[in-house]
């Protein structure tokens, strides 16, 4: 061994090992020779991905990632995780450390376990912990022979497949099995040891289907705790678990399990955390369910009955989750635990009043949820002493009466839930004194309030949502709306509002709805200031005159609605991706530099005299004429100054970006000869390259001298996210994200940055965005089954290849069908990867703010969370799913599309696209089955909803 060592070449690393082979004993201080070797080998092999200083710390006890005994004479245990492995040479040479403890090469990139490996380490006598999880290990799993010792074996989120049989079944002291997050199929293995000391088994996210074992699995009579969520098991729960008489945790959720929750499980009295949400059981709940439980998740499940009165009184209870359900019958909570944080009882059948008096005591309930049952009587102003309360939603029941002023009291509230009631009153009280502070979204729609909005609500200096629309208020909108300090959406629409409309917060981001009240007069040119703002929904009004050009500046944009008011004139000339609706008006739209008129959306519009028109076409014309002889003299005063654009910065010479950095990315050499940085800047300084708008990317059109055509993509408010000290870290996540590897994502190929903003280029897709070709092309109409099955499964690979990422998971920021190109009508590339990492609202800093998502995509959790999570990108695949099964756009019928589908769910065939499900009864029934997915997809709660790979799972399984 000592002979080998000295025959490396690296000038550092032979003068080392030359030393060691002579002075083992000194450099290594007391480590034995064999095992300084050994070390010496590793950090050879492991180089340049792990940097062990052999050079200044000679020990190897004092490596990163290295423990020694008390003695400092033995390794015991060594931790490579998280250094982006991917050979697994090094591993048979870890086996040469026989007094190893604890291997840990978690989080790696590494794909196999090589046979040496496992038959030299199953050798060592004290080996106790073997972790492999989070790398990408494939094939069956090893049978591990030997380790004899082995208590913890962790092989988690790795892609291994094939069933399990008796590859463990040799490790007599196994008490930790964690196997989570792979492809294992067949039935669930029952032989897991020998000597029966199995703790802990975890098997959640794989393909594990049949029945859970009658007997074997059971007999492992030390199990505290067992994970068996997100499979394919069916069946019923067995009555042998109660002799399971230490089980603390069992977790079976999202599965096909069905029966009735077995009364065996009341007998275990250990267990704390049970968990069967997203099955199908049914029956009752048996009445003493809760009395040794922590945590109680049955929600989305076929149970039925009555909710037993005394679930809520254990006094450890602090999680029940019986939502979405068929629970009937009156609430009879008789008290509710102090412990209690968080009840969800929403989407059932429960009838009669909340209870007041349960309230009393629970002073850590944080979260209340009974939305969409059929309770009626007021709300009870007891809720006002719950003062850890964080989240109230009773909507969408048949409540009255007014909003009691203790709900003023809930200084910890964020989230207020009353929509679709039957209130009355004002909405004064509770805002009469400045309270609610940490209020972020305030729901208050689809009721019968009164009176005027409280100018209070402007203090508000939190709120984010404001959705008062479908009431019976009055008066004028409070001057002070716009001194909101954070306002992103106001809903004021369906109401009997007038008065001017005062100046509204520049912060509005998603939506400014008016529609439907009695606003008079001309259509003010200050809402132009709103520059962030998507949606601006005037229709149903009483405006007149035209509609001020000043309007086309609003540069995020994305719909305009103008129907059913007293307009007229010429409408401006906005940008091809703002949808305009003006029905119900006299507005014509002017005509392009071509004489052609803009694709707005016109159903109804009032058609005046032959004489009017006339006129109007007079108008129209002169204008053209004397926008014509305008644009001449802004082209000759071009040689003499430059032009100031909205959309591009000046460059030093011709209005163009200044180049600060560019670089390719792609090895490919087509690409490489093709792409001309200055070409591509051209490209963004005309607007009429523009091809699509997303929430923060504008996508531009660039013909290279070749002939070869790019997507050139700016980062729309970059240069507030991205300071230019941040460019270097811009230019490493372009050169990680270009490494990606999947047909289903589009990668850059290149990045320029300028003095204002950031570029990146695209291959271009003729095809365009599944928006356009859904909703807006030509093809909409036309696109079967076949090729909207193709999408989903296509994005769906893209998503689970993006979130499986070990070393840091990749999320979207604006996940929406605007982002999901298509390079042929069967194969969608998920874009937009970039902005996560680069123009992440939370993580930016300086004065850069923005909705993480487009309307109708956004989860509902995100109005208090402002987080973008795996659960967020889950719930805006399921928005996608369901366009593509409606073939209607998020937004659809006034309403977000998932309210709509949720509220039409006792009529699928009403649901889905009937021009596509008429096709046969096979697609038919395929197209229910993936509804079934994309209505777990968008669950309220976010731990409801599967992860990708079960979701992609689920969407091949419906083939």
């Amino acid at each position: 061994m000592a002979t080998y060592n000295c025959m490396y070449t690296s000038s550092f690393l032979s003068v080392f090992l030359l030393y060691s082979c002579f002075s083992p004993i000194m450099v290594f201080s007391q480590l034995s020779q064999n095992q300084a070797t050994t070390m010496a080998s590793l950090s050879n092999l492991l180089a340049p991905s792990v940097t062990w200083n052999t050079a200044n710390h000679s020990n190897p006890c004092s490596w990163n990632g290295v423990t020694c005994d008390s003695t400092k004479s033995h390794v015991i245990m060594i931790s490579l995780s998280g250094n982006s492995l991917n050979s697994s040479d090094f591993l048979p040479v870890l086996c040469q450390i026989e007094t190893l403890q604890h291997i840990d090469v978690s989080n790696n990139s590494l794909s196999s376990i090589p046979h040496d490996f496992i038959t030299e380490c199953g050798k060592i006598k004290d080996l106790k912990l073997l972790n492999f999880s989070g790398n990408n290990l494939s094939g069956s799993l090893p049978t591990f022979n030997g380790f004899a010792a082995l208590e913890y074996l962790d092989m988690s989120f790795n892609v291994l497949e094939s069933s399990i049989d008796i590859q463990l079944d040799e490790m007599i002291s196994l008490k930790t099995l964690n196997l989570t997050g792979n492809k294992f199929n067949g039935h669930l293995p029952t032989k897991l040891g020998k000597s029966m000391v199995l703790e802990q088994l975890l098997l959640a996210k794989n393909q594990f289907q049949g029945e859970i074992p009658e007997e074997q699995l059971f007999s492992y009579e030390n199990l505290t705790l067992i994970d068996l969520s997100e499979n394919h098991l069916s069946g019923a729960i067995p009555s042998h678990i109660v002799h399971l008489s230490k089980l603390q945790t069992l977790f079976l959720s999202s599965n096909n399990l069905s029966g009735p929750i077995p009364m065996s499980i009341l007998n275990i009295t250990t267990l704390v955390r049970f968990a069967a949400n997203q099955n199908n059981f049914n029956g009752s709940l048996p009445s003493a369910i809760s009395n040794n439980l922590i945590s109680l998740d049955l929600s989305y499940n076929d149970l039925s009955g009555p909710i037993p009165k005394n679930i809520l009184s254990s006094p450890r209870m602090e999680v029940v989750d019986l939502s979405n359900n068929r629970l009937s019958g009156t609430l009879l909570l008789t008290s509710i635990s102090p412990s209690i944080v968080r009840l969800r009882l929403g989407n059932n059948l429960l009838q009669g009043n909340i209870p007041s008096d349960a309230f009393a005591k629970a002073q850590n309930l944080t979260y209340l949820e009974l939305e969409s049952n059929e309770l009626t009587g007021g709300i009870p102003a007891m809720l006002g002493s719950c003062h850890n309360l964080a989240l109230l939603d009773l909507s969408q029941n048949h409540l009255s009466g007014i909003l009691p002023a203790e709900l003023g009291n809930l200084s910890n509230l964020q989230v207020l839930n009353l929509q679709m009631n039957k209130l009355n009153g004002t909405i004064t009280t509770p805002f009469q004194n400045g309270q609610l502070q940490k209020l972020l979204k305030l729901n208050l729609s689809m009721n019968s309030l009164t009176g005027s909005i409280p100018s209070q609500i402007s203090s508000l200096s939190n709120l984010r949502f404001l959705h008062l629309q479908q009431n019976n208020m009055s008066g004028s909108i409070p001057s002070s709306i716009g001194n909101s300090p954070a306002l992103l959406d106001l809903q004021l629409g369906g109401n009997q509002l007038s008065g001017a409309i005062p100046s509204m917060p520049l912060t509005l981001q998603v939506s400014l709805n008016l529609s439907h009240n009695n606003f008079s007069g001309s259509i003010p040119s200050s809402l132009s200031i709103l520059y962030n703002l998507e949606i601006l929904d005037l229709s149903y009004n009483k405006f007149s005159g035209g509609v001020p050009d000043d309007l086309t500046k609003m540069a995020a944009l994305t719909q305009l609605l103008l129907n059913n008011n007293q307009l007229s004139g010429l409408l401006p000339r906005f940008r091809d991706f703002v949808h305009v609706e003006y029905n119900g008006t006299s507005l014509v739209p002017a005509p392009t530099s071509d004489n052609t008129t803009p694709n707005y959306s016109q159903v109804s519009r009032k058609k005046g005299s032959s004489v009017v028109l006339a006129i109007l076409v007079a108008i129209a014309a002169a204008v053209f004429l004397v926008g014509l002889i305008t644009l001449l003299v802004v082209l000759v005063s071009r040689r003499y100054s430059k032009v100031n654009n909205e959309h591009v910065h000046s460059g030093e010479d011709h209005g163009l970006p200044q180049i600060l950095q560019s670089r390719l990315l792609t090895p490919n050499g087509l690409h490489r000869s093709n792409i001309d940085f200055s070409k591509a800047m051209e490209a963004v300084a005309e607007t009429s390259n523009v091809t699509l708008k997303t929430k923060f990317s504008t996508y531009y059109k660039a013909i290279m001298p070749s002939g070869s055509i790019y997507f050139v993509k700016k980062m729309n408010s970059t240069e507030r996210a991205l300071p230019a000290s941040s460019h270097a870290r811009f230019g490493k996540e372009m050169e990680a994200l270009a490494k990606l590897n999947n047909s289903n994502v589009m990668t850059p190929l290149a990045y320029v940055l300028s003095s204002d903003a950031a570029y990146t280029l695209y291959e271009f897709v003729s095809n365009g965005s599944l928006f356009d070709v859904l909703h807006h092309g030509s093809m909409g109409n036309s696109l079967d089954w076949a090729s909207r099955y193709s999408i989903a499964v296509g994005v769906a690979q893209g998503l689970s290849f993006l979130h499986g990422i070990t070393s840091s998971p990749i999320l979207l920021l604006d996940l929406s069908s605007k982002s999901i190109m298509l390079k042929s009508l069967k194969e969608p590339l998920v874009g937009d990867i970039e902005h996560y990492k680069v123009i992440d609202p939370s993580r930016s800093t300086g004065n850069f703010s923005a909705v993480a998502g487009s309307v109708g995509y956004v989860p509902p959790e995100y109005a208090y969370t402002m987080k973008v999570t795996v659960a967020g990108n889950v719930y805006s695949f399921g928005v996608i799913l369901l366009e593509l099964l409606t073939g209607k756009p998020a937004v659809t019928e006034g309403t977000e599309l998932v309210k709509w589908v949720l509220r039409n769910s006792m009529n699928k065939d009403y649901i889905i696209d009937s021009n596509v499900s008429k096709t046969s009864q096979a697609v038919r029934n395929q197209m229910i089955s993936i509804l079934q997915i994309a209505l777990v997809c968008v669950s309220t709660s976010p731990g409801s909803r599967p992860k990708m790979k079960s979701v992609l799972r689920m969407l091949l399984n419906a083939r």
